[in-house]
């Protein structure tokens, strides 16, 4: 989590172009919370930053109801270390739009059980362990070919992620996607969005179907965090220089000692540690929470 330091930017970004209006309304804020304002960077059509005293957290929540229903999110962001040299990821919910594990499990017959046990595991009501073991035992006997049934019909990238990924790559950082989820979707995503790095459960394969048990040791919370540390670490690179995604409260542990922990239309269990919300932005928001415009963005392949 970063370290508050009473100087930097205001950022709004959206999906779509800012309105033209929103400088105005930030105003208004301002004068209401006595918060000031300086000048005003474009970056890009869907992301704007203008340098402003830290505000309180009631400030910040009431600037984020004004501009809500505009679908425009609004976070502070530190002068300091403000572009970030790891990138660090969840992938179901986060990369990609969808639940791998539920996806598979609906194919299999048993989607319901299986998604109540990933809405009380994600919502922070079930030890993420206890839930990836219990639905692991619901997909016995599920054949590798509904896999690849999901991986070809259910899963893609969500919007901005592969620019994300892609750009902050190019610029020398360490990009990982750690997940709680099968390897088998994890690879492949990563090859997609271009992380650099993978770290995944492993699940038990014989004969062409799942097993219905865990191979190796999970991969759950605290895990995430470790790998964060590990990186940074072998990089020589401050937890400062981080900026990790999630949308769970599997996630929270690698946000809370990140430099930038991002809360990506995420569950209240993740919201309250985060140091930035986006629920309305595409993911290369994170992009210009850091300052960088989009005519620096790498594009994502066609």
């Amino acid at each position: 989590m970063r370290e508050r330091t009473g100087h930097g930017s205001l950022v709004l970004s959206s999906a779509g172009p800012l309105p033209e209006t929103v400088w105005r309304e930030a105003e208004r804020w301002a004068r209401k919370w006595h918060v000031e304002l300086g000048s005003t960077r474009s970056l890009g059509s869907r992301a704007a930053d203008r340098i402003a005293a830290e505000p309180s957290a009631d400030a910040l929540a009431d600037l984020r109801r004004r501009f809500s229903p505009h679908l425009v999110d609004a976070n502070w962001m530190p002068a300091d270390i403000r572009e970030k040299r790891v990138l660090i990821s969840d992938m179901d919910s986060t990369i990609i739009p969808v639940e791998c594990f539920d996806e598979v499990a609906a194919r299999a017959g048993v989607g319901d059980a299986v998604r109540e046990l990933t809405a009380r595991a994600m919502g922070g009501h079930l030890a993420f362990a206890d839930a990836y073991r219990a639905r692991l035992a619901l997909c016995r006997g599920v054949p590798v070919d509904v896999l690849e049934w999901v991986w070809s019909e259910r899963v893609s990238l969500n919007p901005g992620a592969e620019t994300l990924v892609r750009t902050m790559a190019a610029r020398g950082a360490s990009t990982v996607l750690v997940t709680g989820g099968f390897r088998f979707f994890a690879e492949r995503v990563a090859a997609r969005a271009g992380f650099r790095e993978v770290r995944a459960n492993d699940i038990g394969i014989d004969r062409g179907r799942m097993t219905g048990t865990e191979k190796g040791p999970i991969l759950d919370g605290h895990s995430k965090r470790a790998v964060l540390e590990e990186t940074c670490r072998l990089r020589d690179i401050s937890l400062q220089c981080a900026v990790a995604i999630g949308d769970g409260a599997n996630d929270a542990a690698m946000l809370e000692i990140a430099g930038l922990g991002v809360a990506w239309r995420a569950k209240p269990a993740l919201r309250n540690v985060a140091d930035v919300i986006l629920d309305h932005s595409d993911l290369d928001a994170v992009l210009s929470l850091q300052g960088i415009p989009d005519s620096e963005y790498v594009a994502a392949r066609a």
